[in-house]
């Protein structure tokens, strides 16, 4: 501390002339003046800050400015008048005067109307335990079940810094409105695509291609004419609104804007996904359908993606595999996560126990698809003949079986492909810990590989479909990407699915844009979760 205080002061050597009198007379006198100087702001202070106050700044500039100019001029306007005057002029005589006040007021009236109109739609960041307390507040739920909550989330690794709709957890009423529903949307989705469309620069009607994913809620008109009517977007557009397809829907929604650009070259598609938590919000008592409501928070993302030759300079990354697992087929699988009303006829997404045994079936499929398009062929060769000698080799004959049914012999135990030799990354949905620790368990992956995943369930809890992108965010904002680097985002889903795609990475990423979401955080992260 003593030494930040000394860089802090300067030093300067006056000269103050021969001395006139005094036991020094005529010789020359010297002082020393000390200066507190101002701090190094390029050193003490996070310019990302500055940027954020900056882009603040200009987005208001227009409220900022003609606020103040109005009230001004009609307080010189009122000012001047006395009482009396006043009186006569709203009772007895409107003179020009008068009438310029009331549309100055007139005025500033609609500006501070048009601000307020034009807020975002009110989102709470509540912490795990005002979580509780709001939850109890709104009298939707008996002890029994908050308790069950409270569990839940004290094991979730969810933060304390999550985002929930008003509506969901301050509201007595039923918030699983059409009307709720629709703020909701218009909230995240608009925001997320406002900047998209300012970091690439591309108009609305530039957009050839558009793709929208909410697994719960779909009112009519869609939310992709919600989309187009918002932004005026042209008539041609084709548009596609993916419902009750579940977390793993962004993947799928990639799937299709990739077919449609390679049947329309040239072309923009924009991905939208996100999920609506005030339109799922369960009231009820049966604990399979509790569980949700402690993991899904609010959260949205825009993609942009184009078949433009004239992009590739300046794309982020482009895409090299999309390989898709459905096992909806299988009765259980169906059934898994299964939307439903209660004996209280409260509508809610049902969890079922079997949930990991069945999301490991679909996980296995999938890898076993992906694994050929991208492991070494090192890999793909030792996995070839474990398969072998476990098939041939294991038995030893009609004695053993009762033994090998009991136990595997280290021989003949399945060989794990190191999937860290074919990515660099791994953005895995962040749905649960459970889910996270399992997957990490059986892909033999690092904490490291794991870290985005686990600091976006940390901050932004399960986004559904959206959270594969917040992890490819975290990673741009540690400054992790760099050229040729090669991503592995995988999703799970109702159905049940489990979809995976593979892109690859078209330059170094040096420096997270400014919208991006940890911008304001990242510092503190990773934290232990």
């Amino acid at each position: 501390m003593a030494r930040k205080e000394q860089d802090l002061l300067s030093t300067e050597i006056v000269n103050r002339g021969i001395e006139s009198s005094g036991p020094n007379a005529g010789s020359l006198t010297f002082s020393v003046r000390v200066r507190r100087r101002l701090p190094d702001f390029l050193q003490s202070v996070n310019l990302k800050y500055v940027k954020l106050g900056y882009h603040y700044l200009i987005k208001h500039g227009v409220y900022l400015a003609t606020v103040p100019v109005l009230l001004l001029v009609f307080s010189a306007e009122v000012g001047s008048l006395s009482r009396e005057e006043l009186w006569k002029m709203v009772w007895e005589d409107a003179s020009y005067d008068f009438a310029t006040v009331l549309s100055l007021f007139a005025v500033f009236v609609f500006t501070v109307s048009v601000y307020f109109m034009s807020r975002p739609w009110s989102i709470y960041v509540v912490t795990k335990d005002e979580f509780i307390e709001l939850a109890r507040a709104s009298c939707k739920f008996d002890e029994t079940s908050l308790e069950f909550q409270k569990r839940i989330l004290k094991t979730s690794r969810i933060g304390d810094e999550t985002y929930v709709p008003k509506s969901s957890i301050m509201s007595r009423e039923n918030c699983a409105t059409m009307k709720e529903g629709r703020l909701e949307a218009s909230t995240v989705m608009f925001g997320a695509l406002d900047e998209l469309f300012e970091k690439t620069r591309i108009r609305p009607k530039d957009v050839g291609v558009l793709v929208v994913n909410c697994s719960i809620f779909n009112p009519t008109p869609s939310l992709s004419a919600m989309i187009i009517n918002h932004y005026k977007m042209r008539g041609n557009v084709l548009s596609y609104n993916l419902g009750g397809m579940g977390c793993s829907a962004g993947i799928i929604a990639v799937d299709l804007a990739r077919d449609m650009l390679q049947a329309n070259p040239n072309s923009y598609a924009v991905v939208v996904s996100t999920e609506m938590v005030g339109y799922n919000w369960y009231p009820g008592k049966d604990r399979s359908m509790l569980v949700p409501n402690c993991f899904f928070r609010m959260g949205c993302s825009a993609v942009l993606l184009s078949n433009r030759r004239r992009d590739y300079r300046r794309a982020k990354y482009r895409l090299e595999h999309l390989v898709r697992t459905h096992k909806g087929a299988d009765d259980r699988s169906f059934r898994s996560i299964y939307q439903e009303e209660d004996e209280q006829c409260f509508k809610g997404l049902k969890i079922s126990k079997d949930l990991m045994e069945i999301g490991g079936d679909a996980l296995k499929t999938n890898i076993t698809t992906l694994g050929p398009l991208v492991l070494p062929f090192s890999e793909q060769l030792f996995f070839f003949a474990t398969l072998i000698r476990r098939h041939f080799f294991s038995g030893g004959g009609a004695g053993n079986n009762n033994k090998s049914k009991t136990s595997l012999s280290p021989s003949s135990k399945p060989y794990i492909p190191d999937y860290k030799l074919a990515f660099e990354h791994f953005c895995m949905h962040a749905s649960s810990k459970t889910v996270l620790d399992e997957l990490q368990k059986n892909l033999e992956l690092s904490d490291s590989n794991m870290e985005a995943s686990r600091m976006t369930l940390h901050r932004f809890g399960n986004t559904s479909s959206s959270s594969i992108w917040y992890e490819l965010a975290y990673l741009e904002a540690k400054e992790r990407i760099k050229r040729d680097d090669r991503i592995w985002q995988m999703a799970f889903g109702s159905g049940f699915k489990c979809n995976s795609v593979v892109w690859r990475s078209m330059r170094r990423v040096r420096k997270p844009s400014r919208d991006n979401p940890w911008l304001d955080c990242i510092d503190r992260y990773p934290v232990r979760a």
